[in-house]
């Protein structure tokens, strides 16, 4: 028994200074190599600097002002519209049409106290009844003041019970790629909802005119936030959310919003001038990449190649030439035709803008006012424009539009039959054509079943009718 207790006192006595070294020697060792592990795990640099960033405390982006400073101006948009629906053999026989509401709805922003709101074309067009509810679950009536398909904008008007809170325009030029962003909108129709994102990428283009200019972002948009507000981190407006690409028509990744100075532009010629005032170059061409420098057989791979130099045009007077490179308007680099497109966009007739073009490499700076669009383009036909005097009494005619460039897909059937450029068209679908204004305003009543009639002066003096189909 003795021996049991005394070998039991050796191993406690044992395992007391076995402890007592490793409080003494090995603890403090384990703790700085613990310490170590956890610095390592935050990516500070190999080098030790005192100046550098300490990860460890760096503070995340708040939205919480910018947030607080725009959902109550941003507003639920509901668009009832009446719409025909599927013709029956019974429609057919009595004479009818089946007609049936349908809703769709979407966001709008506040733009003033007194009840302005900006949204996009889409979302009210074919609008026979329009209503605004507010975040605080008020509703209005609402009316439509103006809207411009192109750039897919409209305003409309609410008339509120006092002040309304508003969002205050910001300048889209000055946002930049990585900058984070707030989508607030209404999806899924419910109350004011915020997002958050960056900007991916500026003056995207989606579809095959390339005249967008979109601010890309990944924050997250689906059904019914177009319309919506695409804020900074200080609340002020940078874009009109606009669309979304999808394969599921929901968000996956990224989405698109109207510039915030195109739309501020297209707002304040609705309400000065009641319709869009578009200032042009007068330039035609292409963007360059590596495909079209090569075919065209210039260095440049960024830039805007002009093929073609408008008669009358600010660019023609300026001196701008076929083969320069545009580099550069005013202060915005020019890579695409999207760059360009959009930037002209946010101006006016008669305003002056610089023109930066590469010619025999060699930089020119150009001053060009911009003029009011002295063409129109023509299904089937071409490009035409404002007839001169002389040229009306080249051909003996008393009114028309001088065709200035045939459509490529049609000019060797056109020029088969005595048509060229130069020859005056003088009325479309029987009625007389004095200007360019009236040639569009025609094609753009024309239903799309609608057969068109030129009624063209040829190249021999006689007047002639070509009818499409």
């Amino acid at each position: 028994m003795k021996k049991i207790l005394t070998l039991v006192f050796v191993s406690v006595l044992g395992g007391a200074i076995t402890l007592a070294a490793y409080k003494m020697f090995l603890e403090k060792n384990a703790i700085a190599a613990d310490n170590t592990h956890t610095e390592q795990s935050f990516f500070v640099p190999a080098k030790y600097d005192a100046k550098a960033t300490n990860l460890v405390n760096a503070k995340s982006p708040s939205f919480i002002t910018a947030a607080d400073k725009t959902v109550h101006a941003v507003v639920h948009v509901k668009n009832t519209a009446i719409i025909s629906g599927p013709t029956t053999f019974e429609d057919l026989f009595f004479g009818r049409k089946t007609e049936h509401a349908q809703i769709g709805t979407g966001s709008g922003v506040i733009i003033s106290p007194d009840g302005y709101i900006i949204t996009n074309n889409h979302v009210i067009k074919g609008a026979k009844e329009l209503s605004v509810t507010l975040n605080d679950n008020r509703i209005y009536d609402a009316k439509i003041i103006g809207a411009d398909e192109k750039t897919d904008i409209a305003l409309l008007k609410i008339d509120a019970d006092g002040d309304l809170p508003y969002i205050t325009f910001g300048d889209s030029d000055q946002a930049k790629i990585g900058e984070w962003v707030l989508a607030v909108g209404n999806p899924f129709n419910l109350t004011s909802t915020v997002t958050a994102g960056i900007i991916s990428a500026k003056a995207r283009n989606l579809s095959d005119n390339f005249s967008q200019s979109f601010i890309q972002t990944d924050a997250a948009v689906n059904p019914g936030n177009s319309g919506g507000a695409l804020v900074d981190v200080n609340g002020n407006l940078i874009g009109i959310t606009a669309a979304i690409t999808s394969q599921t028509g929901s968000y996956i990744g990224y989405s698109f919003a109207v510039p915030s100075n195109i739309a501020r532009k297209v707002v304040e010629d609705i309400m000065e001038y009641g319709d869009v005032q578009t200032g042009i170059l007068g330039v035609t061409g292409r963007a360059l990449d590596g495909v079209a420098s090569e075919k065209l057989g210039v260095d440049d791979t960024e830039g805007f190649y002009i093929g073609s130099v408008e008669e009358d045009s600010g660019a023609e007077k300026a001196g701008i030439k076929t083969g320069d490179i545009i580099k550069k308007v005013d202060d915005v680099k020019i890579t695409k035709f999207s760059d360009l497109s959009g930037y002209l966009t946010t101006k006016r007739p008669d305003d002056v803008v610089k023109v930066t073009v590469m010619r025999n490499s060699e930089l020119k700076v150009m001053p060009v006012k911009l003029i009011k669009n002295i063409v129109a383009e023509l299904p089937i036909l071409g490009r035409v424009k404002n007839a001169k005097k002389e040229d009306l009494r080249k051909f003996k005619a008393q009114n028309g539009v001088k065709i200035s460039q045939l459509d490529n897909q049609y000019a060797q059937n056109w020029r088969a039959n005595g048509i060229e450029e130069g020859c005056i068209v003088t009325a479309i679908n029987g009625v007389k054509v004095n200007s360019i204004e009236d040639a569009q305003k025609i094609v753009d009543n024309k239903s799309s079943d609608e057969p068109i009639r030129f009624e063209i002066i040829n190249k021999d003096g006689q007047k002639e009718n070509f009818f499409w189909r």
